[in-house]
């Protein structure tokens, strides 16, 4: 039973600095199998990443801090994509994250901020991804139990709450992290 995530920076998990060009791939692996592929493809002599965080679990007996995956089921690894065949067979690995039948790379952008994000010693924990636009649902606060349509104005996010058969809306100043997608 979880308690909740502690405030402890996140770890993670990497070999090899990616060679320079190749992109990064997001590939998608059995369930609890995250660790040993990335030692597996290591150990290949391939670049991996995979952020952990710590969290506090809370059993009949005792209070452990264990780490996991950020994103589990999947780790992240560098490579020549013509070169997949040795990281297909690794035990563990499922696929390639893919569109059309190929794998597509991580945006570039997105993997540097992750890797100095996990290198930083900032707490990081697992987020729903919310976008603006997305129906939402207040999951504590006053507010606990409305829904409504995310809006971000001015780095500020607001719930906007419609009355449909009048066609009004109205929007009120919302806490990002009270919210989960409905």
């Amino acid at each position: 039973m979880s308690t909740g995530v502690e405030s402890s920076p996140v770890v993670a998990e990497a070999s090899h600095p990616a060679a320079p060009g190749w992109p990064w791939y997001s590939v998608r692996v059995k369930p609890k199998f995250e660790r040993v592929v990335v030692q597996s493809l290591a150990s290949k002599g391939l670049a991996t990443f995979l952020p952990l965080y710590k969290e506090r679990r809370r059993w009949s007996d005792r209070v452990k801090v264990v780490e996991l995956p950020l994103f589990p089921g999947y780790v992240f690894c560098s490579l020549d994509v013509q070169q997949r065949l040795p990281v297909l067979q690794t035990p563990g690995v499922l696929h390639f994250v893919s569109f059309d039948g190929e794998p597509a790379p991580v945006d570039p952008l997105e993997i540097r901020s992750l890797q100095r994000a996990a290198s930083s010693g900032a707490p990081l924990a697992p987020w729903p991804y919310l976008r603006e636009g997305q129906r939402v649902v207040v999951a504590r606060g006053p507010m606990r139990g409305l829904s409504g349509i995310l809006l971000k104005v001015r780095d500020e996010f607001r719930l906007i709450i419609s009355v449909t058969l009048l066609q009004r809306s109205v929007a009120v100043e919302i806490d990002r992290e009270a919210v989960r997608p409905a």
